[in-house]
């Protein structure tokens, strides 16, 4: 079994995300917030035991145009490292789309930092190693096992590398 499919095992409470209507407002409420106040609120550096948030440009595959999301990451040396999933729901996230078509993109950092990136799916060891720092953040309510396993297909963990 994929090491995001494993449940804790019998007996224990499923996994649970909110309806599809809640998570889309709170992305909206988020990047409102992000728009309205100039930055100054939506971004946040990551902790040992919690996620950051990163606004991340990327092109659209088929429009050309700019598009942005806030998702989020951690670092993992000089990389970025985020999960492609859409608030847990099955089809892959646009951005995610967008970044196999064109992986150059760049990132908005907390305190005003920007940086050009390029976008690469983690695999085998590297992607097991990746995902269970993700599972060790408190940032999950429960297990973020059970939470991937709501989705028919393993959920991508991508590495943003320095555009150097």
């Amino acid at each position: 079994m994929a090491p995001d499919t494993e449940h804790k095992g019998p007996g224990a409470d499923p996994a649970r995300i909110p309806p599809r209507w809640f998570i889309t407002t709170a992305w909206r409420v988020h990047r409102g917030l992000y728009r309205m106040t100039g930055g100054r609120f939506g971004l946040r550096r990551p902790t040992p035991r919690v996620f950051g948030m990163m606004r991340l440009h990327t092109i659209g595959r088929r429009s050309g145009a700019q598009r942005m999301a806030i998702l989020a990451y951690f670092e993992d040396g000089p990389n970025l490292v985020t999960m492609a999933m859409n608030g847990w729901g099955d089809p892959p996230p646009a951005w995610w789309l967008n970044l196999q078509a064109n992986p150059v993109a760049s990132v908005d950092l907390p305190g005003g930092e920007h940086r050009s990136v390029i976008a690469r799916e983690a695999r085998g060891a590297e992607r097991d190693r990746l995902w269970e720092a993700f599972r060790a953040m408190d940032s999950y309510d429960g297990d973020l096992n059970d939470l991937a396993a709501l989705r028919s297909r393993e959920t991508p963990v991508i590495v943003l590398e320095p555009l150097v």
